[in-house]
């Protein structure tokens, strides 16, 4: 935390949500928003996407990582429509064919995603020779590496929402579909266990955009309490962010993710968003996500703790352990 806010996050008092958002500056926010001219209300949303956890299809990884960006700049109220994006390639080098190959996979990913979201690229840069050999002569390489960076214009930041839960009693919404594939996911890596659909989730370039505008929309609409994508971690992780950003607490309904709760709780589907909104205001959030996939799979409590089938856990205790290491 230190880091961030030792550099330049607030400039001439224009910043509108800061990298850590929630009553006690605890929540990681998705994206940042800018206010470029003083006594206008148009703002600049900036985020980012990183997706290494597939590497192993530099194609997905790419097109993760768009929409990953993507996604950040929305859950703040930027507007779909209006975000470029620019990319950074580390590279391990491309000294030879499977190298060059995966180069070439994920700048064929770049251009699919740019062109599925109408996101052009602005800029970039790359760094291709990432490798070091030692003196008895072993070659040590970095992984791929792609990281898509992005500004949305948002209209009106006075519609501009945060990932901190806002009040107990509200609902937890999912928006977009849980697949089974568990390749690259947080927890696969972390605690392998059988079972499990080992390969790479596939990235759904039409279901992706479509998506984006319709939770556009709902927060333009004023639907939306606060917003979070669903990435790294997978559903429980993020909604335990939602929750100890705000000094909430949550009830996750695993089985409303998918049937098997592993699955429901960390894979890392690309694509989805959740968000929390009231209950008064579920049948008007319907209605503006028309065909859009969603359902409420949880509620935001006062009891201080997070519980889902398998967990109950202190969400104080969920707050010390995700900060414990950067919290300086």
């Amino acid at each position: 935390r230190c880091i961030i806010e030792q550099y330049d996050h607030e400039v001439q008092g224009r910043s509108v949500i800061r990298p850590q958002v929630g009553p006690y500056g605890t929540g990681p926010s998705d994206a940042a928003v800018l206010l470029p001219v003083a006594g206008s209300t148009r703002g600049l949303a900036v985020g980012n996407g990183l997706a290494t956890g597939l590497r192993d299809d530099p194609w997905r990884m790419a097109v993760a990582a768009l929409d990953e960006c993507v996604r950040n700049l929305v859950c703040v109220g930027a507007d779909p429509e209006r975000i470029a994006v620019l990319d950074n390639f580390c590279w391990p080098g491309c000294d030879d064919e499977q190298r060059m190959g995966e180069l070439v996979r994920a700048a064929e990913g770049c251009r699919d995603a740019a062109l599925a979201y109408r996101t052009p690229f602005i800029s970039g840069k790359d760094s291709l020779n990432n490798q070091f050999t030692t003196d008895e002569g072993t070659t040590i390489r970095i992984p791929p590496t792609l990281l898509i960076s992005g500004f949305g214009i948002v209209d009106d930041v006075r519609r501009c929402v945060t990932m901190d839960a806002k009040e107990a009693g509200t609902a937890l919404v999912l928006v977009g579909a849980t697949t089974a594939a568990m390749g690259g996911s947080q927890f696969i890596d972390l605690h392998p266990v059988s079972g499990q659909d080992p390969s790479l989730p596939e990235p759904d370039l039409e279901a992706g955009p479509r998506t984006a505008r319709a939770v556009a929309g709902a927060i333009a609409s004023g639907f939306v309490r606060s917003a979070h994508d669903c990435s790294e971690g997978g559903v429980l992780v993020a909604a335990a962010e939602m929750a100890f950003a705000g000094g909430l607490g949550v009830q996750i309904e695993l089985e409303s993710v998918h049937a098997d709760p592993l699955v429901a709780a960390f894979a890392e589907t690309p694509g989805r968003y959740l968000l929390e909104v009231r209950e008064a205001d579920l049948a008007a959030f319907g209605q503006e996500m028309g065909e859009t996939l969603w359902s409420v799979v949880g509620r935001f409590t006062d009891c201080g703790r997070l519980s889902c089938e398998g967990c109950n856990a202190s969400i104080d205790e969920l707050r010390d352990v995700w900060s414990g290491t950067i919290n300086w």
